[in-house]
């Protein structure tokens, strides 16, 4: 039994750090409130993000910004161990130890100056990951408050089901967008809804805005037509194409352009008709439907 509400869009913090914006305390603060005021108060975490600072340097922002907790979800990740940051690791890997998710865990708790995280999530699947370790660490944290919920990312429908053979999955963070279509077409989306996981989307508008291949430039001349038919922008059409599918997907958008932050809403209120929704798909592959 899913146990969180959250918003229909939620923000990606990924890039507010120093992987990316490099945002000031004040400029993370002030992020939140936009957010917060465009009804999207959900926010999205892993503690890799930063080298693990991210998250730290979020919370803080947080406690600047004055927000009611309740007014906010938080979700964060964690299992993937990187070269990189203060960790003393060797090669990249994974660690799925009941005692490391417990530990990252409470870290991530103390990093976002909260008492609980609304949803935690294992960041990729690991060959080693021993499901009734993890199932263990999920029931703990869950007993002591400190998950409210619990789900997967980038899991594949059999990895999902070793899982939740174990403890319940509520939740399966997923690439999806108009440009990779895969979780539609390779049974990911449609096992989330036989079990009732509900799909979040990384990069939700795909590579639209950021390659210049034949695949793109089909899509931007529809785009185009779309946008003159509407006038709405080309991000909320590719909002709004991925939220038609019935799995019901959450995007997770990246931006932290104010503008841009202050149209997302609008794809939820802005519905594509049956044709155009199938046209996206069809320039995207450069063929009809099968």
């Amino acid at each position: 039994m899913v146990k969180t509400t959250l918003s229909p869009i939620i923000a990606g913090t990924m890039s507010w750090g120093v992987w990316d914006k490099n945002l000031t305390t004040s400029e993370m603060a002030n992020l939140i409130h936009v957010c917060s005021e465009n009804k999207i108060t959900t926010f999205d975490h892993a503690d890799i993000y930063g080298g693990y600072t991210t998250e730290a340097e979020f919370g803080k922002a947080f406690s600047e910004s004055k927000i009611d907790r309740k007014k906010i979800q938080l979700i964060s990740k964690c299992g993937i161990q990187h070269v990189l940051g203060n960790r003393n690791n060797k090669i990249k890997h994974y660690d799925y130890s009941k005692e490391y998710i417990i530990w990252s865990v409470e870290n991530s708790l103390k990093n976002l100056h909260t008492d609980y995280l609304d949803v935690f999530l294992l960041h990729r699947p690991s060959p080693l990951m021993n499901a009734d370790e993890i199932a263990e660490a999920v029931e703990k944290l869950k007993s002591e408050g400190k998950i409210l919920d619990f789900g997967l990312s980038n899991f594949t429908p059999s990895q999902t089901d070793l899982i939740r053979s174990k403890t319940e999955v509520s939740y399966n963070q997923v690439q999806f967008s108009a440009t990779d279509f895969k979780a539609m077409t390779d049974g990911s989306l449609d096992h989330m809804q036989v079990h009732n996981i509900r799909p979040m989307a990384w990069n939700p508008l795909g590579t639209v805005f950021r390659e210049k291949t034949d695949q793109t430039r089909r899509l931007k001349t529809l785009l185009a037509e779309l946008v003159g038919k509407y006038h709405v922008g080309s991000d909320t059409i590719l909002l709004s194409w991925v939220l038609q599918h019935p799995a019901k997907v959450i995007p997770i958008a990246g931006t932290v352009n104010v503008s841009r932050i202050q149209q997302l809403y609008k794809a939820t209120e802005f519905k594509l008709e049956n044709e155009e929704w199938f046209a996206i798909w069809t320039e995207s592959m450069g063929t009809k439907v099968p």
